[in-house]
């Protein structure tokens, strides 16, 4: 169910699978009863180690810590925006699971975002498969592709068990701050010279009348007001789907149609990441460390200053853009934008 194969499968096994999941994601999870041991720490019964999905459910059915709490109320903040915003139920496809990555060893589903530390997961999901210290992992390394499976790849009876069964999580972010941290990563630094001949040269060509060039030749000078008005153009998802890095976060995971059992924010990373990992049960993991300073603290800085020379109206066009992102994960529209 591969991006090859899926093209070579019949369309209705296609719609079939779809179908099949969208009633799985609807329905509530068969869970085993409830375990005597309701300590987190406990993650053997029977002789048989505990899922993280069976050590979460046992944390729901019981007294919740603090963090389960905070879970468990984003659960159903996401839960009650799915179904106050989104109308229509749509049939899940395959290459809507691409970046849905599959660890079978410790039952675990984790879509990701980038922009939204993902590299260091990856780096934790490598070294759960045997690859060392994460923190030792090249980043190229983490996004080389095959090394993680994608739940596209599999059969469609492969994927609902493991939607059914694993525990699925995903982090998010912020989603103009994640915005402006793109930018400043794919289009504004000077190693980013292969985003900035695929992507930049384009906005320069469409949207920069007499560009000088060299900046049509190299892309390596994009304006964030001409990155914005580039998301905005309605030709730019006609001729292809957003690049990952600034695709809204709802659209990479579809948090509405596959049932995600942790709801991480990099707004609280380090906790996050530490409950999933408590999970897991792997007690030397440590999540790799975040930078000196605090990366969320300066990037809210940028987003403001970026925005500050934006247009009321253009700002109201992009939130209008990436207004599900705000509305299913729980982000209010930042201060610093003129909406009215």
């Amino acid at each position: 169910m591969g991006r090859r194969s899926c093209c070579r499968r019949p369309l209705p096994v296609v719609a079939s699978l779809g179908a099949a999941l969208l009633l799985l994601c609807a329905a509530p999870r068969a869970l085993r009863p409830a375990f005597e041991n309701k300590a987190l720490g406990s993650g053997w019964f029977g002789g048989e180690r505990k899922s993280p999905l069976q050590l979460l459910r046992e944390l729901d059915q019981g007294p919740r810590s603090a963090m389960a709490e905070v879970h468990q109320q984003r659960r159903e903040l996401l839960r009650r925006a799915c179904s106050r915003h989104t109308r229509r139920q749509r049939l899940l496809q395959p290459e809507d699971l691409r970046h849905v990555l599959v660890d079978d060893k410790h039952r675990l589903l984790y879509c990701y975002v980038p922009k939204v530390a993902c590299t260091n997961w990856k780096r934790v999901l490598l070294a759960l498969r045997g690859r060392g210290d994460p923190g030792a992992i090249p980043a190229h390394e983490a996004h080389e592709p095959g090394l993680l499976p994608s739940l596209a790849d599999f059969a469609p009876a492969e994927v609902n068990r493991r939607l059914r069964d694993y525990l699925t999580f995903l982090f998010v972010r912020e989603p103009f701050e994640r915005l402006a941290s793109a930018y400043r990563n794919k289009l504004a630094r000077p190693h980013s010279a292969a985003f900035q001949r695929r992507y930049g040269t384009r906005i320069v060509r469409r949207l920069r009348p007499h560009a000088q060039p060299d900046a049509l030749a190299r892309g390596h000078d994009v304006r964030f007001a001409e990155f914005l008005a580039y998301l905005l153009d309605p030709r730019t998802r006609r001729h292809e789907p957003f690049n990952e890095h600034w695709e809204r976060a709802h659209a990479l995971c579809h948090p509405c149609l596959v049932r995600y059992d942790v709801v991480g924010k990099f707004e609280t990373l380090a906790d996050d990441a530490a409950f999933v990992l408590h999970l897991v049960g792997e007690p030397g993991l440590r999540f790799p460390a975040p930078p000196l300073r605090p990366e969320k603290d300066l990037t809210r800085v940028q987003a403001r200053r970026l925005f500050q020379d934006i247009s009321p109206f253009y700002q109201r066009r992009l939130f209008d853009l990436y207004k599900m992102d705000f509305l299913l994960f729980n982000y209010s529209a930042p201060s610093y934008l003129r909406l009215q």
